[in-house]
């Protein structure tokens, strides 16, 4: 039977990517949506589907038929929302960052827990054919140790938008720079030595533009630039990801978010080829991998663990940029 999924507000994400995904995934049943504007609700019922409509939050979550919740609020109104869906017995998949800091994040886990449900942080990428090829790659030792990693998240600058707004958890590391964190800790094992990073900051005081250094415990060193800086109304956005070993490095160009034919390049001592790979719909793959975990008890892919010490470094460098 198919899990039936409620989506707990009508943000741009939830529209254009999450709930997209959803009516592909298998197992999944569209079943309610939620939000404050009845004739955005309204809207989004008639549009993709959705069995049941609800104006305000906690409405959807009264109705016992919900199994599981889709959560893609602005970052401050997560704890919040997300610990009244698990207390009201729901499964949880919600936007990242899932909190603000790490110690809202143990408790929202904490949370899950003791109501017998799961709590899953949305990191669509990371589900994707095309990250596990490269850990695959990293992994068999290809390109020896891994000593450095560089990546880049770069989109355009905003007129007005949340991501401006302090109060509501705005700014380049909470909106891009836990892309790069989680690419990077994806890749290790090993836990920060130190975190080192510098800002530039807006009238707001968000950072649109920042730059991190990080180096793990196995002398691994990464380093990542985040900003908001292109042309505002633009479509434009760079993507960068770089992989140093000690025998060779992989290099790739895409997009950490797409679907469709995705390559990289490895350099090793056997030379140079490229890796194509075949990467269906993240938000898709998201959606089913936390269906099974539902009906069947697989692992999180996106575990509390990993979500806790991606928190833990996102706090170290928010207090080193002076965030």
């Amino acid at each position: 039977m198919a899990v039936k999924w409620g989506v707990l507000g009508t943000a741009n994400i939830a529209k254009g990517c999450t709930i997209p995904g959803m009516k592909r995934a298998k197992g999944c049943e569209l079943y309610a949506i939620a939000g404050r504007n009845e004739e955005k609700v309204k809207k989004y019922k008639e549009e993709f589907g959705f069995e049941k409509s609800y104006i305000g939050y906690d409405a959807l979550l009264e109705d016992k038929d919900v199994q599981a919740v889709y959560i893609p609020l602005p970052n401050h109104l997560h704890k919040e929302w997300v610990i009244k869906a698990l207390k009201a017995g729901k499964h949880v998949l919600c936007e990242k960052p899932l909190a603000l800091n790490a110690d809202d994040a143990r408790e929202m886990f904490d949370e899950a827990e003791a109501n017998g449900v799961i709590l899953m942080e949305a990191y669509a990428y990371l589900h994707s054919q095309y990250v596990a090829s490269l850990k695959e790659d990293v992994k068999s030792g290809i390109i020896g140790d891994v000593d450095y990693i560089e990546t880049a998240f770069i989109t355009q600058g905003y007129v007005e938008d949340i991501r401006l707004h302090k109060e509501m958890g705005g700014g380049a590391v909470y909106d891009l720079g836990c892309y790069c964190t989680t690419m990077i800790l994806s890749m290790t094992d090993s836990e920060p030595e130190y975190v080192m990073g510098r800002a530039e900051f807006n009238d707001f005081g968000v950072d649109v533009f920042t730059a991190a250094l990080i180096k793990f415990k196995n002398g691994m060193r990464a380093s990542f630039n985040v900003g908001m800086i292109f042309d505002p109304g633009s479509d434009a956005r760079f993507d960068r990801l770089y992989i140093h070993g000690s025998t060779g490095c992989i290099r790739s160009d895409v997009e950490y978010n797409q679907s469709g034919s995705l390559s990289y390049t490895v350099i090793s001592k056997d030379g140079e080829v490229t890796r194509t790979v075949e990467t269906d719909h993240n938000y898709t793959l998201e959606i089913e991998q936390l269906t099974r975990c539902i009906e069947n008890n697989e692992k999180q892919l996106v575990t509390p663990e990993f979500s806790v010490r991606n928190a833990v470094l996102m706090d170290e460098l928010l207090n080193k940029i002076g965030y």
